[in-house]
């Protein structure tokens, strides 16, 4: 009995200590528009409550509207200068997670004003970002020191499409690898397509461009993912307020569903904004700004059409960008429009959200991104 009792305390210190040994770290960014005030931030993700605690942040840089993590976590990559005047730049920093610190490394002009989205390759030595408002690409070699060099590539597109108001030209809005990491597709909400790329990393120029996907005239196509199966794509359009689905093989997306992230109170001025998927592939969330401020959750069926689960508030307004953790238990929302974060604890078997723990204010925050170290 003894022996026993012995055993069970020492599994449960090994759990305790395992449970807390796993560091998992919230970035996010925000719409400072001063350099003196703290532009990106790092919380510690308690695991077992949802509870959010602030670790560090840094100022000198402005309005970071978007940020990814190196594939080793070692580096953050944001858009810098975002919604700032004949201006945009992307940025390199490192994060310590023993230290707890998050350094400036270096910043690289954005190739196009207001950078809104920027996307690493899995080698951790590309970088591609795209400029929303004069809808423009550029990529960029990352060194093995995190300082971004250069662009190597920069396309720039000009035509519009059907709504004079907001697709008076190209406004590129996502830029997203396959998951293969062999291609690239681009969002234009300005020009109601899904431009694509053929991507390889031995050229010093590794962007060729392939046919591009149209999609719904007036749909303004934003945030672009895949499923984890790699078979099955979907494109959330602003404007439109709808998810379109596509089946998926070598660069080429066919039209598969068209389904709405709004309930059918809404009937216009849709501001769709995010769409991420489970890490297991059952089920894909799409967040909804405006009048709605919610996130839309669908189940994916075997064929990668979507069905519509619920509809679910943020726990604040303009819910720009969102975020789910690699284990799939938490989603975190960036609610630009009442500056806070806000942690969901996610339901693995029925895809439904519960607001936990303890969030955080931050002034128009901008971005989310979380890694466990």
């Amino acid at each position: 009995m003894k022996f026993k009792l012995i055993a069970v305390l020492t599994v449960a210190v090994f759990a305790s200590v395992h449970l807390y040994s796993q560091n998992t770290y919230v970035f996010f960014g925000s719409f400072n528009w001063d350099k003196k005030a703290e532009g990106l931030y790092v919380y510690q993700l308690n695991i077992n409550s949802g509870k959010l605690t602030k670790v560090t942040s840094v100022r000198g840089i402005l309005n970071p509207s978007y940020l990814t993590l190196s594939p080793d976590g070692k580096y953050v990559f944001a858009c810098t200068e975002s919604k700032t005047e004949e201006a945009g730049s992307v940025s390199s920093f490192e994060f310590n997670p023993d230290k707890r610190t998050l350094t400036y490394i270096n910043s690289q002009k954005s190739g196009g004003e207001n950078p809104v989205y920027i996307t690493v390759h899995k080698s951790g030595k590309w970088l591609i970002n795209g400029n929303y408002t004069e809808g423009s690409a550029s990529v960029y070699p990352v060194s093995e020191n995190g300082i971004i060099q250069p662009y190597v590539q920069n396309f720039q597109f000009s035509e519009g499409s059907v709504d004079s108001g907001r697709q008076d030209r190209a406004h590129i809005h996502s830029t997203v690898f396959s998951s293969d990491y062999r291609y690239v597709f681009m969002p234009d909400l300005g020009a109601d397509k899904i431009r694509a790329y053929r991507f390889d990393q031995d050229k010093k120029e590794p962007l060729t461009e392939i046919p591009f996907t149209q999609t719904v005239p007036g749909s303004g196509p934003r945030h672009f993912t895949f499923h984890p199966n790699g078979k099955f794509a979907y494109c959330i359009e602003e404007m439109g307020g709808a998810v379109s689905a596509y089946t998926y093989e070598e660069g080429k997306l066919n039209n598969l569903q068209r389904i709405n992230t709004h309930s059918d109170q809404y009937k216009e001025g849709f501001e769709s904004s995010d769409i991420h998927i489970s890490p297991d592939g059952r089920y894909l969330y799409a967040s909804n700004r405006g009048k709605e401020n919610n996130i839309a959750i669908f189940s994916i069926q075997a064929d990668g059409t979507l069905k519509t689960i619920a509809y679910q508030p943020t726990g604040g307004k303009h819910p720009r960008v969102f975020t789910i953790d690699p284990t799939g238990k938490f989603l975190i929302t960036a609610n630009t429009g009442s500056g806070n974060a806000v942690v969901f604890r996610r339901n693995a078997e029925t895809g439904l959200l519960t607001k936990t723990g303890r969030g955080a204010k931050i002034k128009n925050v901008s971005t989310v991104q979380v890694r466990e170290y």
